[in-house]
């Protein structure tokens, strides 16, 4: 097989490692901000931010030159799994 398809394989199973990483430091942020949330009695999901966030993260894509759609739709599963997790923080 060719050397390159091999260091480029790596590249990417070193990214994939780092992106999981990024997730699970993000996600236990957002942990903390909906057991903060259910502290001061906040509704788990906030439409207003997360559509400044989606604006923001497509604009980064342009920059990145990303397609702006794939990451809204990465954005909005993370966004949905967050919201899910700060409801159940509220029913616990």
């Amino acid at each position: 097989m060719d050397n390159r398809l091999e260091q480029y394989r790596q590249s990417i199973d070193n990214i994939d490692a780092a992106l999981v990483f990024m997730l699970a430091e993000r996600f236990k942020i957002t942990q903390a901000v909906g057991r903060l949330k259910a502290e001061i009695d906040l509704p788990p999901a906030d439409p207003q931010r997360e559509e400044r966030q989606i604006e923001r993260l497509r604009q980064l894509a342009k920059d990145a030159h990303l397609d702006p759609e794939f990451s809204e739709k990465f954005l909005r599963f993370v966004i949905d799994e967050v919201i899910r997790h700060h409801q159940q923080i509220r029913q616990d």
